[in-house]
């Protein structure tokens, strides 16, 4: 996992406990980003590698529900720690359902908020591996001929060499040509590995 700066966003309409959760998550190492009204948020968030999102659910002019939903529908994949001064558990499943990493009450524990907020780095990780493993293999698959496109998503179908030749009406061995360069050019070694890729690309 990287080691980089974690940039932590913290967002509630009281402008003490930001001020509080602030100097508690600073002393942890943490760079905060303090904020009390969503639309301040919005106008100044920009994306950190390594970063998830404090959130209050109670807010005027935009709750932290609605807000999480925009962010999604915009595609910004930022992990989320709800906090509320009077959840219920209907609400807390609504959250975590959505993607929350958890939904805390307030007066918050330190210590479950720090548990919290390192779940949603370590999230924040993974999703930043996963979508470098994405571009990687979009750019692998960009160096395929059209052919090679055809013969791969017959073979990750499992279909074998004869029959991808009868498929496509060209020789066996052509077909195990290409096989081979989509192997090289995929960069993977086995048919699971192909498998995986394919699936990871949205090709099956």
């Amino acid at each position: 996992m990287d080691s980089g700066p974690c940039v932590v966003f913290l967002l509630d309409d009281e402008p003490d406990l930001v001020k509080a959760l602030s100097r508690l998550l600073g002393a942890e190492g943490f760079t905060v980003r303090g904020f009390t009204s969503a639309q301040d948020f919005l106008a100044a968030y920009r994306p950190a590698n390594r970063s998830c999102l404090v959130l209050d659910v109670a807010m005027p002019e935009l709750d932290g529900l609605e807000l999480h939903r925009r962010l999604t529908h915009a595609g910004i994949p930022l992990p989320i720690v709800f906090l509320t001064g009077h959840g219920d558990i209907p609400m807390s499943v609504q959250a975590i359902k959505a993607g929350a990493v958890d939904f805390l009450t307030k007066p918050v524990n330190d210590s479950d908020l720090l548990r919290a907020v390192r779940a949603a780095i370590r999230q924040s990780d993974e999703q930043r591996e996963a979508n470098d493993r994405l571009a990687q293999m979009r750019e692998r698959q960009a160096r395929l001929t059209h052919r090679e496109i055809e013969v791969m998503r017959h073979v990750v179908a499992g279909q074998l060499n004869k029959q991808i030749a009868a498929d496509l009406a060209i020789a066996e061995h052509t077909v195990k040509v290409h096989r081979a360069r989509v192997m090289e050019k995929m960069g993977v070694q086995s048919l699971a590995d192909l498998v995986r890729s394919a699936e990871l690309l949205g090709m099956r």
